[in-house]
């Protein structure tokens, strides 16, 4: 018998309106930038298809075992992350998970938020005829110009946290949900038209089989260990987002069918954003290989060769932008949540305030190509640090953590009952989900950590 308390979370009005409003909301916190910025990029540079491949089947196995974890803390407590590691530990340091959450929450919107401003610029000058000449004829040094200018990429910077603060401090229902049901539908459309056009360019079937046929001479540790990442990195795991988020979910919805909805939104927009970027790349002649700056320097070369190719440019950063933004949602709720969870009337300000100290703390990585381009740390500069920090020693750590806080401090009976509930599905799902989780999941992660440390 459940308890009729357990079906009210634990702010009232606090809920997501519906399960396609939590699935939209969770699978663009999991879309982003991983799906769309940095997924091409990492397979252009580790093997295409060799890489993809990989990259699917740890994202359903592990992945998908992962987010479903972070689903179970979240919705059986109906809290925020540390205060549901404090509710399922009471009395130890667990709740420090919650802590390390929101921590690299903080850290990877602090540059993120840099990333989305300079989305924000390409996308202004987009709709300004700024993009259709370069120095020239350089895409890439009109990209040093403009991440090298203080002062726009610090207006940009600033805009794109107000846009994020704006959003988050409406709630749940009014503000995350309500842009995410207008802004993921809006994205896949505009995939759906910029992937058509893509695949009807001369020669863009070699950029389909560079991305779709695997080539296993290719396949070697270090790709798999970057899938492995990757696949982490697009579903947003690793920082308790997914525990915040499925803290507002109804009791009566499947984690399961939810957590399938998300993963298999989050692989569609993946094998999307291929097909849109790889044909334009080699159509053209280009390489593939160009690393982080291949959406500034490269794709903005390839859609100027196209018929249309302005428009079709506009539209892309638009996609890309919706995409920015709901994951900055969700990395800026899981500090709000944190603070309001008991006053819900302390959001907005929570909202301003986070969000503000977030823009001051992402300032050194914003000026990182420009004023600070000297200030070295380690060898290399601030935004590239941090970045290194969160991607590849805090996300694998936090991901660890509660993968082992799941599997080995919930009660067994406790977890099947929370992870089956809604669903048709039996002991069978349960036991192959709790060895992913309990032994698998973290031997992978223990490994990455390993490979990136040089340890193996």
């Amino acid at each position: 018998m459940i308890d009729e308390k357990e079906m009210v979370p634990y702010m009232a009005g606090e809920q997501w309106k519906s399960k396609i409003g939590f699935i939209l909301a969770a699978a663009g916190s999991a879309i982003g930038l991983g799906a769309v910025w940095k997924l091409p990029y990492v397979a252009g540079t580790s093997g295409g298809g060799a890489f993809f491949l990989v990259f699917l089947v740890f994202t359903l196995l592990l992945g998908t075992s992962l987010l479903l974890a972070e689903f179970v803390i979240g919705r059986k407590t109906q809290k925020p992350p540390i205060q549901a590691y404090k509710e399922l530990a009471p009395g130890t340091p667990w709740y420090w998970v919650g802590i390390l959450g929101i921590i690299s929450s903080c850290l990877i919107l602090s540059f993120y938020a840099v990333v989305g401003g300079w989305i924000l610029t390409y996308f202004i000058r987009s709709l300004t005829g700024g993009l259709t000449d370069p120095p020239e004829g350089n895409y890439g040094i009109l990209f040093e110009s403009i991440i090298s200018n203080h002062w726009e990429v610090g207006a940009a910077h600033l805009g794109f946290i107000v846009i994020t603060i704006l959003i988050v401090q409406g709630g749940i229902q009014k503000g995350i949900e309500r842009a995410s049901s207008i802004m993921m539908p809006a994205l896949f459309i505009i995939f759906i038209v910029l992937v058509v056009r893509s695949l009807t360019l001369d020669g863009a079937m070699e950029g389909v089989r560079f991305f779709l046929q695997p080539d296993l001479d290719s396949l070697d540790g270090q790709t798999i260990l970057f899938a492995l990442g990757q696949a982490f990195f697009s579903l947003s795991l690793g920082v308790s987002i997914m525990v915040t988020y499925s803290s507002y979910l109804s009791k009566k919805e499947s984690l399961v069918r939810s957590a399938s909805s998300i993963v298999g939104l989050s692989i569609l927009i993946a094998f999307l954003s291929g097909l849109a970027i790889f044909p334009g790349v080699f159509a053209f002649d280009l390489e593939p290989n160009e690393g982080p700056s291949l959406i500034f320097t490269v794709l903005p070369a390839v859609f100027n060769e196209m018929a249309l190719g302005s428009l079709f440019f506009t539209l892309f950063l638009l996609l890309l932008l919706f995409a920015t933004l709901t994951s900055a949602f969700s990395l800026l709720e899981i500090v709000v949540s944190s603070v309001s969870h008991s006053n819900p009337g302390r959001r907005r300000i929570a909202a301003w305030a986070g969000g503000l100290g977030i823009f001051i703390l992402g300032i050194p990585s914003n000026l990182s190509y420009g004023l600070l381009s000297e200030w070295l740390i380690f060898g290399d500069i601030f935004f590239n640090q941090i970045d290194f920090l969160v991607s590849n020693i805090l996300l694998p750590v936090g991901a660890l953590c509660i993968a082992v806080f799941a599997s080995y401090f919930i009660k067994r009976s406790e977890l099947r009952e929370e992870l089956l509930r809604g669903s048709s599905l039996g002991s069978g799902f349960f036991s192959t989900w709790l060895v992913l989780i309990r032994y698998i999941t973290p031997l992978a992660i223990i490994a990455a950590f390993l490979h990136v440390l040089g340890v193996w």
